[in-house]
């Protein structure tokens, strides 16, 4: 059986999970996500913990047993605490900055590097 796979997921409060035949919905303070699972695994929920089996012992359904646990755990993560990625620019005369919502990167090509991150995405610069 999958390492992965077999441990429970917690469910914090102010999640809630549902489960329906093909379809796990997640939903909490920071949005909802949909995941649709596959047959050959089925999604229990256990009072707050969400546990993911697999239906036969095939190459395949072994390799999306874990899958299939590992996402379902972001979601999870993903709608009670968000996702943060941090990046360090290191280097001589590299640099960020802000400017109306897009980031501006001095990289040391002969111009600038300009990104508009999407809307439900936070950005912060600190110099």
């Amino acid at each position: 059986m999958s390492r992965v796979g077999r441990k429970p997921i917690l469910v914090p409060e102010g999640v809630k999970v549902e489960i329906t035949e093909n379809k796990v919905s997640v939903k909490g303070p920071k949005g909802e996500l949909e995941l649709e699972v596959p047959s050959s695994c089925e999604v229990v929920l256990r009072e707050s913990e969400v546990l993911v089996k697999r239906t036969d012992d095939d190459k395949q359904t072994r390799s999306l047993h874990g899958t299939v646990r590992a996402l379902i755990a972001n979601m999870v993560k993903g709608v009670s605490d968000g996702f943060e990625k941090y990046l360090e620019i290191v280097g001589m005369g590299y640099r960020a900055s802000l400017e109306d919502g897009t980031l501006i990167f001095s990289l040391g090509y002969s111009h600038l590097v300009k990104y508009s991150p999407p809307e439900d995405v936070g950005v912060k610069v600190d110099n």
